[in-house]
């Protein structure tokens, strides 16, 4: 029997996967390895046939069954697996000859024999009903009669109990899927499973192990496809659990009306006329067996769960929920329950566009690039892929694995003389390649210092299919975003769960670690004991994200949306994005749109534009009749917006919201002023090159002010949204920014009489609006779009980018102000880091809003202190909460510095007889206020340092706090003293860290 062909078969589906494989991480444990070997068993009794069939039958173990995305299981689950730690035992080597067989004696809650994905199965199928029942004759098993052959070790007999029994037959990709993400499910909820698709099994041992975890499961689950009715290890699973009454049947594909025995019989219907008929007699069954089972399926009431292709998480929740309650496991059906209405208000950032246009074979492509294959309705729109050049002896697979080298090759021949070229995929923490297996072995050469820890990646040429992983890339306004948030509403019931991740540089890390609420992980920095080494700054920040990554690394799918990714490195700390993100190829599946022509190494699905029909309808919008001569004119407006979706969505909204022709509004935007500008920038390219539709945004801004006067609260808005965080404004927030925004000039009367005629009949309807009804009318424009955050609203990047382009006076400061007094850090973190930026000029940025000292110093106490311990502690981010610190401290200190400069002339004359010469002598107490802050700031970092073992830093900035508390409050002090005591900390760290290194 041939051990790689076999263990593949027979393997659990692991809950974790391991970024890196290599041969010491290899999941294949010896007896010695394994916490489930029996330490009561002294010598094994086995003979030398019976030795070298377990040898050859590997198994393999799932890493940590029970730790979970949903938090800590509850007591009575961590019960189910507490025989475990009090057997477990080291062995010596030599306590059994056969550490193989063992590995059978002794299975894990997460060990089942499987059918998995990933595994190489063969395509001769050793399933035979005659062979069959002489293997039941030979276990003297007959529905829950199990004996053993031969002598066996007595841990064999005393196999543990599982909660649930899932059985299933097929490999299928869909099957496998669902499968693998029910298992890991129910494990993460902390009950134990077996899995087993039994007709892949070769060996009768294996048979007989999960004959005896049917025996010991609390309830069977069977997965019932169109091919399980001739299967004959289903209809026994069947008939098993019905006769037990704990009989749970997942339909998949299927209704349960479908699952009639006269139809399959007689091939009624589309189905069965394809895979019915007399089934029992492809395996040489009996038709009364085969009745029965098939028969007790309608008997099954409560149980009657329906997987279908769009209701796939809410099928396996539903089964989780009633699994668990039959189990008495009440917190479990609880903690789902709050899961649920979390995720039912959180998971999408957009409602669902209810008038999306075409990309339907867009849409079907990141189907097949995703999931490898198309279903349902996606199968009519199906699309023709490029053919490739054939590359000979093509393999793409794990580079580090070598304990199955010999095994491969042997395959590998094996499947050239069959004229099949095997295909294995490859990928590296920081490489992804495909590499021929005949190439000639290149020695590699060492890594030069300039390359850091790993090597150079290489470009990749081609579309990754079945990968998990999709790029798409258009210009801006093309309708990246909506493509993607269809796309996730369209098949969000593949996943469980939909996790929206902003790609902007500036806050993808952020944004990334906000998962952490929805995969309960804690990505807060942990505390060190003082025997432990204390870990850099680096490290902790790696080991917040490796939480989080190894969360959507299980069996579990979710679907990561990274939205506008601006580059491939982090802005802070220029690392590759693509360390955030889990191991491609795993069952969560990660979705990109990008401005950049390649990005993550991958080429990327170009995104063109709408079809002139398509696009038609689009700027038609409500209004449907129009002339040949307006539809022409339509035309033409596509082709001077450069057939922007985003241009196109606004023509259709003006059209349907005003009183206006297609050659009128055509007439009013190529009069439109524009101003010159002085383009610089990537960013600015969409908008240099295509001025109509600059003067489109214009004709809106206008139709505002007309509408609501010349201070328009929608337009004010607009221009102060352009200075926020790329998410989520709320509208509050936004309206207080707008209305600080100071008065601007007042139109010409030429522009004003060209407006009124244009929004005739407008103004009557449009008076004074409220926040809400500003916000609504920038909706209605598609200038902005609703959030499903209530109360909020997101402004077109494109729009907010022209926005901070107009440069309206006091707009940066009024969004700095309305932050600063309105904003929280716990709801609008990503707002109050906009404005840090504005103040502070993060990085080569220059300081754009300067503060009164007085609203610096609210600032520091109220926003920067909370924010960067928050920003430190809860989300492990370092450097981002240290840099916005010192960036601080030189504001700070910039402050004092023309404190006590001199002070204008004017102001140098005597009062009460005494010159004043400089500001600290005007306003004593401002000044002691403004160092005291200071020293507040400094203090801190220095405690935030030690953190990171800076024990050197720390101890200047301690000191600096000192000699600043010592001049303003006295030595005597309590602040003082507090600083004087962390000082001694420091100190004394400081001093161990020196002997320590130089023994």
């Amino acid at each position: 029997m041939d051990l790689g062909e076999d263990s593949g078969r027979i393997g659990s589906v692991p809950v974790t996967t391991s970024r890196n494989m290599s041969s010491s991480s290899s999941q294949f444990f010896s007896a010695n390895q394994s916490p489930f070997f029996s330490p009561r068993l002294s010598s094994c009794q086995l003979s030398e046939s019976t030795r070298s069939d377990a040898q050859c039958d590997g198994i393999l173990l799932s890493a940590d069954p029970l730790s979970s995305s949903s938090g800590i299981p509850d007591p009575e689950t961590l019960a189910n697996v507490g025989y475990l730690l009090s057997d477990m035992s080291p062995a010596p080597p030599a306590a059994c000859g056969s550490s193989s067989f063992q590995k059978f004696d002794r299975i894990s809650s997460s060990t089942g024999i499987s059918n998995t994905a990933a595994s190489s199965y063969s395509n001769a199928q050793d399933n035979s009903y005659s062979g069959h029942r002489e293997r039941l004759k030979k276990y003297g098993r007959h529905y829950g009669v199990t004996s053993t052959p031969g002598p066996v070790s007595l841990s064999f007999n005393r196999m543990r109990s599982y909660d649930i029994f899932i059985g299933f037959h097929g490999r299928k990709q869909s099957l496998m899927r669902f499968v693998n993400w029910l298992q890991a499910e129910l494990e993460v909820q902390g009950m134990s499973c077996f899995l087993s698709d039994r007709a892949r099994l070769k060996s009768s041992h294996k048979h007989g192990v999960v004959e005896r975890a049917m025996d010991v499961s609390s309830f069977g689950v069977v997965i019932i496809t169109n091919k399980s009715f001739r299967n004959p290890y289903t209809i026994e699973e069947l008939q098993f659990f019905s006769d037990k009454k704990n009989l749970v049947p997942i339909f998949f594909d299927l209704n349960p009306s479908d699952c009639l025995v006269r139809d399959i019989i007689e091939k009624r219907g589309e189905l069965w006329e394809k895979h019915g008929g007399e089934l029992w007699v492809l395996y040489g069954g009996l038709e009364k067996e085969w009745t029965e089972a098939v028969h007790g399926l309608s008997r099954v009431d409560e149980w009657k769960l329906e997987a279908q292709d769009g209701n796939w998480r809410d099928c396996i929740l539903k089964a989780v929920a009633l699994l668990a309650m039959k189990l008495g496991r009440r917190s479990v059906v609880e903690r789902l329950s709050k899961w649920r209405e979390k995720v039912e208000k959180e998971e999408f950032p957009f409602p669902r566009n209810e008038n999306f246009i075409g990309r339907k074979k867009e849409l079907s492509e990141l189907e097949f690039i995703l999931f490898g294959d198309v279903t349902g309705d996606s199968e009519r729109d199906y699309f023709e892929l490029k053919a490739r050049p054939r590359r000979k002896n093509l393999t793409i697979g794990w580079g580090k694995s070598s304990t199955f080298d010999e095994r491969r090759r042997e395959r590998q021949h094996e499947s050239r003389r069959k004229g099949k070229e095997p295909v294995v995929w490859k990928e590296s923490e920081k490489e992804i390649e495909m590499q021929s297996t005949d190439a000639p072995h290149k020695p590699q050469l060492p890594r030069s210092k300039s390359s850091g820890k790993y090597p150079r990646r290489k470009r990749s040429t081609k579309i990754l299919y079945g990968k998990g992983i999709a790029c798409v890339s258009g210009d801006a306004g093309i309708g990246k975003t909506e493509l993607l948030l269809e796309f996730a509403y369209r098949y969000h019931q593949r996943y469980k769960m939909v996790l929206w991740v902003g790609g902007e540089s500036r806050y993808i890390r952020q944004n990334y670690l906000n998962l952490w609420s929805f995969l309960e992980v804690d990505v807060g920095l942990e505390n060190c004991t003082e025997k432990s080494r204390i870990r850099s700054f680096e490290e902790q920040e790696e080991a917040a994200v490796s939480r989080i990554r190894k969360e959507l690394m299980r069996n579990i799918p979710f679907l990561i949306v990274i939205d506008n990714l601006e580059s491939e490195k982090d802005w802070w700390d220029h690392k590759l994005v693509m360390d955030l993100l889990p191991r491609f190829g795993g069952e969560t599946h990660i979705l990109i749109s990008t401005r950049l022509s390649r990005a993550i190494n991958l080429e990327p699905l170009k995104l063109s534009y709408l079809s002139g029909v398509e696009a038609m309808v689009l700027m038609q919008g409500a209004v449907k009749d129009y002339s040949i001569r307006e539809i022409d004119v339509l035309r033409l407006i596509e082709e001077k917006l450069g057939r922007s979706t985003l241009g196109l969505a606004i023509v259709g909204a003006i059209l349907s919201e005003l009183p206006i022709t297609p050659s009128r509004l055509l007439e009013t935007t190529n009069r439109m002023p524009l101003k010159d500008f002085s383009w610089s920038g990537r960013e600015a390219h969409p908008l240099r090159r295509n001025t109509f539709l600059l003067q489109l945004f214009e004709v809106c801004f206008s139709i505002f002010d007309h509408a609501d006067g010349p201070r328009s609260l929608a337009t004010r808005m607009i221009q102060a949204s352009g200075w926020f965080a790329p998410c989520a404004i709320p509208v509050s927030l936004l309206a207080q920014a707008a209305n600080k925004i100071p008065e601007k000039h007042r139109r010409t009367l030429l522009w004003r009489k060209l407006l009124h005629s244009l929004t005739c009949g407008l103004a009557s309807s449009y008076t004074k609006r409220s926040e809400a009804e500003a916000s609504s009318m920038l909706i209605r424009f598609n200038i902005a779009r609703s959030s499903t955050k209530q109360g909020c609203i997101q402004v077109n990047e494109l729009i907010k980018l022209y926005a901070r382009k107009r440069a309206v006076i006091g707009a940066p400061q009024a969004m700095v102000q309305a932050v600063i007094s309105r904003g929280s850090i716990s709801k609008h973190p990503e707002h109050i880091w906009a404005a840090c930026f504005l103040l502070f000029g993060f990085g080569r940025d220059t300081v754009i809003v300067d503060l009164k000292v007085s609203d610096l110093l609210y600032l520091v106490k109220e926003v920067v202190l909370p924010l960067a311990i928050r920003t430190f502690f809860m989300f492990s981010r370092c450097s981002a909460a240290l840099e916005l610190l010192r960036l601080c401290t030189s504001a700070l200190e910039a402050a004092e510095q023309a404190f006590v400069a001199p002070v204008e002339k004017w102001l140098d004359k005597s009062l009460c007889w005494r010159p004043i010469q400089t500001n600290a002598q005007l306003n004593p107490c401002l000044w002691q206020e403004l160092a005291l802050s200071r020293a507040i700031v400094l203090e801190t970092r220095a405690k935030l340092m030690l953190r990171g073992g800076q024990f050197d830093i720390s101890d200047d900035l301690i000191r600096k706090t000192i000699f600043i508390r010592n001049s303003v409050c006295g030595e005597d002090h309590p602040t003082t003293i507090s600083a004087r005591e962390t000082l001694s900390k420091i100190t004394r760290l400081l001093a161990n860290v020196q002997n320590h290194t130089s023994i």
